[in-house]
């Protein structure tokens, strides 16, 4: 099967080497990162069985949110926080999506439009949530921003969590009339641009603005999506799934990588076949900036307000257990999970751990003359290189690639 961490190993050095000058350094981090995942480079540990001569090597993990192999568990961990955000109520999922005279913009200064799509969508939805019209009453927001289509390509869009639940300025509890329906779209979405071009105008990015882009119709789209329990189970591979998972790619062949997709409005399974440059460009496009959260709590939701949710949730009589987080299914494109390690899976003995320290080399590990050659799981000859090392199974892998996101010139951002 191959891996994005196979690509990136294979064409990552000619990449680098055709873009150094025009390569952010958060995709350069990046791109080292799932190069490294899971190899010696990132030390790890090697199993012995002394009854049978058994080895098994088991490497850290990059642990980069960009990084499909890495995201084992992830949305498990995640359910199981979101206890106190559980309300009996319906829940909605709203999509606002930036329109495409205004991507480009966003693509060079990802950080400042990526905030600015937050806070312009989420004060739209509050102040028409607070319309007597509709809730009246102040709402609780997840957001999510995710920037990419199924095939790849740059599509900046932000999705709310929201349940129709609101409460009023007099600390009553309100719900909409129909519980079908949360607010309208189109005056959100209207409400939107407005917010987000009054945002624009404080900086110096609304005059390489089109003018014709604040009059033309922007898409907010608002559905239900069932209960508490159930709506964050929908929303969980949303925050953990990567612009593309392990098992959507097909296989390399002529120097193209294809991997498979589903239509949008078809619904059909197609596939796509890219030049494998053009391919990690276009994975990397949506490689967020050093320290940028992608996650976000509004209205209710927010971290001042959980006391308040709390209180409301004891009102309605909410239980405390929270999400049956055993019943949430973990994303697809997570890797599975390793076999114990303490035991052999050949004679079922306990099994002798060794530090392996990390190493910048992809070679196979040393060969120490006192330790003698051992039979692995899957039949290859080699033995583990043995040093003691502060390390421990788990802990976090060595951080590769620079350590600050300096500012880079609009002009020299590489565009895929």
């Amino acid at each position: 099967m191959i891996t994005l961490n196979d690509i990136f190993r294979r064409y990552g050095p000619a990449y680098r080497a055709q873009y150094s000058d025009r390569l952010l350094p958060s995709h350069r981090a990046a791109m080292a990162a799932i190069e490294a995942c899971r190899t010696e480079a990132l030390g790890g540990h090697v199993y012995t069985c002394p009854s049978c001569a058994t080895t098994r090597y088991s490497y850290h993990s990059c642990k980069n949110r960009q990084c499909p192999t890495c995201q084992q568990d992830a949305a498990q961990a995640w359910l199981a926080r979101q206890q106190d955000l559980l309300l009996p109520a319906p829940y909605f999922l709203i999509t606002f999506t930036l329109p495409p005279a205004l991507r480009d913009l966003a693509r060079t200064h990802q950080r400042q439009l990526y905030q600015l799509l937050f806070r312009a969508s989420a004060a739209a939805l509050q102040q028409l949530a607070h319309d007597p019209r509709f809730l009246g009453g102040q709402i609780g927001l997840l957001g999510v921003l995710q920037t990419w289509t199924r095939d790849l390509r740059f599509h900046p869009h932000v999705h709310y969590l929201v349940p129709a639940l609101a409460l009023a300025p007099d600390r009553t509890l309100r719900r909409p009339r129909n519980p079908a329906f949360l607010v309208p779209s189109k005056p959100l979405a209207i409400l939107f641009r407005a917010k987000l071009g009054a945002a624009l105008r404080q900086t110096d990015l609304y005059a390489q603005v089109a003018p014709e882009t604040w009059q033309q119709d922007w898409v907010v789209d608002c559905r239900a999506v069932g209960s508490g329990a159930a709506a964050l189970k929908y929303l969980a591979p949303y925050i953990f799934r990567v612009a593309l998972s392990n098992n959507r790619i097909i296989g390399i062949q002529n120097d193209r990588v294809t991997f498979r997709y589903r239509d949008g409005k078809t619904k059909q399974i197609r596939t796509c076949t890219l030049p494998a440059l053009t391919f990690i460009g276009r994975f990397l496009q949506h490689v967020l900036p050093k320290g940028f959260v992608k996650v976000r709590y509004y209205g209710l939701f927010s971290r001042r307000q959980r006391q308040v949710l709390t209180m409301l949730r004891q009102q309605m009589g909410v239980a405390t257990s929270g999400i049956a987080v055993q019943s949430a299914t973990p994303p697809r494109d997570s890797a599975p999970a390793p076999p114990v390690a303490g035991i052999c899976p050949v004679c079922g003995q306990p099994m002798q751990a060794v530090v392996l320290r990390p190493v910048r080399s992809r070679g196979p590990p040393a060969i120490p003359r006192e330790v003698p050659l051992a039979r692995s799981v899957m039949g290859t000859a080699f033995a583990p290189h043995v040093h003691r090392s502060a390390c421990a199974a788990g802990a976090p892998a060595c951080s590769i690639g620079p350590k600050e996101e300096v500012a880079v010139p609009e002009s020299a951002v590489f565009r895929p």
